[in-house]
């Protein structure tokens, strides 16, 4: 049994919606109602009333609400106990980041941070909940855990209180499902994705520098666009429930043209399409902060666009934001909620003096 059920069928509860219910929960009305249906199995009785609308408990669920209720607040209590007795827990932050993040946008920041609380420039804002004078974030170096995952599993995290902060990606045609009532965000700054592959073989490169007159030395890719029904361009591809997969279709969804891909390789992270596109398998639209070093080096070059689009700009990149997340009602302790809203503080003065605090 997962705690995760028990917060699900409270919410079921309160709502007496499946489908709101899984909106709040952050996962689709089928995963919602198979975890319903996987709490009952492992209680063995029925708790919701599935003949009639609006949704009702049965008697068993009545009775297990309370329980349920109970249940969780001890194993909250627990985990809060427990948390209390680590010797770094009241100076470690927990975070929850995507893949990407974790390896190219948060280890700097992390570092501007972390300078920022040395050097004692941000100061406690807000009084503690007991109307005391404000509680100082602990002394000494921040110490942060990381968790990656993918952004949908790092949002979950947050709502179910297993982190302190979440970073993500945000784009308007998928946007990150937070309540702003409870969820305060700031935008720390953008991440752009393109198409790659590796560049052709020096003879290819040569060739098709010569066609357009002098040979500038500019690498040319290996694959071409669009492709065609018997020579597809092998394409790696994110996992579809992936964040960054997501965004992929919203760029593929802008060909002028029919495009012929064969999807000869899929993973959840950036860094396995990488090291894919950079050995020549194929074509992968990657995050340039992850594409970076090989863009430098030569092992990767963009994608040109189709023949005969209009698109100045390109249809091969999309920009979206890097934000920051905290749970405004979440139950921590005070010293911890001290260094979350330290370094909250931090982020934001970052955002406001970029060039330096």
């Amino acid at each position: 049994m997962e705690t995760k059920w028990l917060e699900d069928f409270i919410s079921l509860a309160e709502t007496r919606s499946f489908s709101r219910s899984a909106a709040l929960r952050h996962v689709t009305q089928p995963a919602f109602s198979r975890r319903i249906q996987a709490l009952e199995a492992w209680l063995g009785a029925e708790l919701i009333d599935r003949s009639g609308y609006p949704t009702r408990l049965t008697q068993a669920g009545n009775i297990f609400h309370a329980q349920a209720l109970a249940l969780l607040n001890q194993a909250r209590e627990a985990r809060t106990l427990l948390r209390g007795q680590g010797v770094l827990s009241a100076t470690t932050l927990d975070f929850a980041v995507p893949h990407t993040l974790s390896l190219t946008f948060f280890p700097q920041w992390i570092q501007r941070i972390d300078a920022l609380l040395a050097r004692g420039v941000v100061t406690p804002s807000a009084p503690a909940a007991d109307g005391k004078p404000p509680i100082p974030p602990p002394s000494g170096p921040l110490h942060a855990r990381l968790r990656a995952l993918n952004v949908h599993d790092a949002v979950l995290t947050l709502t179910e209180g297993g982190c302190d902060l979440i970073m993500g990606y945000h784009h308007p045609s998928h946007p990150v499902a937070l309540d702003p009532r409870r969820y305060a965000q700031l935008t720390l700054g953008t991440e752009t994705i393109g198409l790659f592959c590796a560049a052709g073989p020096p003879e290819v490169s040569a060739s098709v520098a010569s066609a357009g007159g002098a040979r500038t030395g500019r690498l040319t890719p290996r694959f071409t666009l669009p492709g065609s029904p018997t020579h597809p361009v092998p394409y790696l591809a994110y996992a579809s429930d992936a964040y960054l997969g997501r965004m992929t279709e919203v760029l593929l969804s802008r060909a002028t043209q029919p495009l012929y891909l064969d999807r000869i390789y899929e993973t959840d992270m950036a860094e396995g399409l990488k090291v894919m596109a950079v050995a020549g398998h194929g074509i992968a639209f990657l995050p340039h902060s992850a594409a970076a070093d090989a863009l430098a080096d030569g092992r990767l070059v963009p994608l040109g666009d189709v023949p005969g689009n209009s698109n100045v700009a390109g249809p091969w990149t999309l920009t979206m934001e890097i934000r920051l997340y905290r749970d405004t009602l979440a139950d921590v302790d005070g010293q911890r909620r001290a260094l979350r809203d330290a370094v909250w503080e931090a982020a934001q003065r970052l955002l406001d003096h970029p060039e330096g605090v």
